[in-house]
């Protein structure tokens, strides 16, 4: 278990509290949940200025969390209002359940997970590898559909998980092939290369820390 504490302003802080109010209802319920999306990535990127909210839960959690309002959903999606707070929901499919869920979400939610301290609670936050995970499997979508703003917006976020943590991405690439098609994986990789070259790239500039030797370490 890895404990860090996370620094925010007013705003963000009275956010934080409501989150740290509906996790304990989920623990009070017995729903495993895991914590993406923006504020996860402040966990990992501390620049990160935003205060949207995604969860991983399992497709029947809204069974046993009433309090959740669904305003739409689909088999993998959902979204709803949670007391004062409007959260996507990402729903994990545990094998042999029929409710819908993605076996990726899944994975993310038991095996790449752990417990920060926000506030004064602990909750279950995505590693630096489940939240790439999550954001490389969206790319092929996000680029058939056109939503280049969220495009940006997740390119941005896996420079700065990649510049700032060097997370290993061989087993992120093999976890990722059971997910997308093989050209997909292609493309996710090509998209990651040129992610990678722009950081020593602009990490040589003005005689900057990527020059030299620390460039060719990457």
């Amino acid at each position: 278990m890895c404990l860090k504490f996370i620094y925010v302003g007013a705003a963000a802080r009275g956010t934080l509290y409501r989150l740290a109010v509906n996790t304990k209802l989920l623990d009070e319920r017995g729903v495993d949940y895991v914590l993406v999306g923006g504020i996860a990535m402040r966990v990992h990127a501390p620049g990160r200025n935003t205060q949207d909210i995604a969860l991983i839960v399992p497709a029947e959690a809204f069974d046993r969390v009433p309090e959740i309002r669904v305003i739409d959903r689909n088999a993998s999606f959902a979204r709803a209002k949670f007391g004062r707070l409007q959260i996507a929901f990402l729903l994990s499919d545990r094998s042999g359940d029929s409710l819908g869920g993605h076996t990726l979400f899944e994975i993310v939610r038991s095996q790449h997970a752990r417990r920060e301290r926000f506030v004064e609670r602990e909750i279950v936050c995505a590693t630096v590898e489940g939240l790439l995970l999550l954001k490389l499997f969206a790319l092929p979508s996000l680029y058939r559909q056109g939503k280049f703003s969220r495009v940006e917006d997740d390119e941005h976020d896996i420079a700065v998980l990649l510049r700032e943590h060097r997370p290993d991405m061989g087993p992120i690439y093999t976890e990722l092939a059971s997910h997308v098609s093989e050209s997909d994986l292609t493309e996710v990789r090509s998209v990651v290369a040129g992610i990678e070259q722009r950081i020593v790239e602009s990490q040589g500039r003005f005689g900057g820390r990527g020059s030299g030797a620390d460039a060719e370490d990457r």
